[in-house]
């Protein structure tokens, strides 16, 4: 079975997102047949902030690491580490040589911003035309920028234009993180011509539920190593005797804010 193979099952896949080799070891070891990498705990780790373009070298090297293991990987290159197609098509050509199986493209931006969409889907176009057997996850977050901001409403419209945009560039499948609602992923499911993937948002989205409306792929994110960070806290009390910590588990803001002091 191919890792395009594994969209297209009778259940939807859950991709684990690792952030080094042993978390993706670990993950592979327990009999995930496929792994992402998260920019975030790829960043996080590097002491870097997350969606800054900066951390190319890094991703590369967990690639590189990640592609020794017995499952399929697929790696989060941002938004391509470059605006420059050439420059996206040759990174992805690169981790093809790897034995990478998938990458995940997005069009939001560090300042909150969505690259235009004509040229995000020249990214896209020239992500797959590098790399005919990668399968390109082409991510729009225009739900995930005002779910981050806390402000502002998803534009279905947007959405749904933004993924015909990037199927036409001949993407394998859409990610919409933070897509939610029955009524929403509904919809997606409903227009879309490719799988759809969705992120776990822990008390938000339920498996079966997701199934039932036809999302293809259910990624971790950056759950994983928040709630690895949270384990941190609470052993770390427990060793003077101390009860476990009771703060909620770190989100993504908080450890940007930490990372953005680095």
């Amino acid at each position: 079975m191919t890792f395009h193979d594994l969209h297209h099952g009778d259940r939807p896949l859950v991709l684990p997102n690792a952030w080094d080799f042993i978390t993706g070891a670990v993950l592979a070891e327990a009999g995930h047949p496929a792994i992402g990498t998260t920019s975030l705990g790829v960043a996080a780790a590097a002491g870097k902030p997350d969606a800054t373009g900066d951390t190319r070298a890094e991703t590369v090297a967990l690639a590189r690491s990640l592609a020794r293991l017995p499952v399929w990987v697929t790696v989060d290159i941002e938004g391509g580490f470059s605006t420059d197609p050439g420059a996206v098509g040759d990174l992805v050509a690169e981790l093809d040589a790897y034995g990478i199986a998938g990458v995940n493209i997005e069009d939001g931006r560090g300042d909150g911003s969505l690259m235009p969409m004509d040229h995000q889907a020249e990214l896209v176009a020239a992500a797959k035309a590098a790399a005919p057997g990668v399968f390109v996850n082409a991510r729009t977050d225009t739900f995930w920028l005002p779910m981050l901001a806390g402000a502002g409403e998803p534009s279905m419209a947007e959405t749904l234009r933004r993924a015909a945009a990037y199927t036409d560039a001949g993407a394998d499948g859409i990610f919409v993180p933070g897509a939610a609602t029955d009524a929403d992923v509904a919809a997606l499911t409903e227009a879309l011509s490719l799988p759809l993937n969705v992120l776990h948002l822990p008390g938000r989205t339920a498996y079966g539920r997701l199934a039932e409306l036809g999302v293809r792929r259910i990624s971790t994110g950056s759950l994983l190593i928040r709630a690895a960070l949270k384990a941190v806290l609470d052993t770390a009390a427990t060793v003077p005797g101390e009860p476990a910590d009771t703060s909620p588990m770190p989100s993504y803001q908080e450890i940007q804010r930490l990372l953005d002091q680095a």
